[in-house]
């Protein structure tokens, strides 16, 4: 139970679902505790995400503070995968270890917090548990207790008159960054592609140098650069692979 003089962290990752869960917090507890919003900035977000940022600030009438790892001040992904000579791999994505979850870890070593706060909605309440189990029992689960989901989160977002990171109305089916090589499924590449034939170009690049097979074809790997334009997965709206200092969880 959160007491009197607690300190809640609430992770905001730009996404929908992190935004409504720093705005319940704030609603059930700051009567009584200290609410700190805390976001880690990635470079290869889409800008818009700042802008974000900016409105949910002001949504929530509080100052959003910035997380960072002190070994990456550029929080860029890129520079991580070439430092570290790695991407992702089946247990996750070096950028997420080095720029989300190290980059909250240097931050809870020089600020006191009680209780954390992550966007898990009430689709994902089997995340949120095995978050608990393998990381941190002080979790709480806002969202889920509450049962709202995803699609509510958007829905509360649009009600209040706020307009969703640019990101979304690309097709994209997160705030992720552009290119997020979490992402197995060639629909979500070919999109990249389409969207953002640059930002494909570079990853096709650097994978290739890194040896890193990004995406999935009838089971098997392969480098971005042998993707069929024309190759498609599963539907982008169903796909789940949502950046976070929780995505490890799966």
């Amino acid at each position: 139970m959160v007491k009197a003089g607690d300190v809640i962290a609430v992770w905001f990752s730009c996404g929908a679902a992190s935004l409504i869960a720093a705005k319940k917090t704030i609603e059930k507890y700051s009567d009584i505790a200290t609410v700190r919003v805390i976001n880690n900035p990635i470079q290869e977000e889409h800008p818009d995400n700042r802008r974000f940022l900016k409105d949910s600030e002001k949504w929530l009438g509080v100052e959003i503070e910035i997380a960072v790892n002190s070994k990456y001040p550029a929080a860029s992904c890129v520079e991580v995968w070439e430092k570290r000579k790695f991407m992702s791999g089946p247990r996750g994505a070096i950028c997420t270890v080095e720029l989300k979850k190290a980059a909250r870890q240097e931050w809870e070593s020089n600020n006191h917090s009680d209780w954390i706060v992550l966007g898990f909605t009430a689709d994902e309440k089997i995340r949120s548990d095995r978050f608990k189990l393998t990381e941190r029992d002080n979790l709480i689960s806002v969202l889920i207790d509450e049962n709202i989901t995803k699609a509510d989160c958007f829905r509360m977002i649009k009600e209040a008159g706020l307009k969703l990171p640019a990101i979304y109305d690309m097709g994209y089916p997160n705030a992720n960054c552009i290119g997020c090589v979490k992402a197995t499924s060639p629909t979500y590449w070919n999109h990249v592609r389409e969207q953002h034939p640059e930002e494909f170009r570079k990853r096709a690049e650097q994978s290739r140098q890194l040896g890193a097979k990004l995406v999935r074809v009838k089971n098997k790997r392969i480098y971005l650069d042998e993707l069929d334009p024309s190759a498609k997965g599963s539907p982008l709206k169903n796909m789940d692979f949502e950046c976070g200092i929780f995505c490890e969880e799966r």
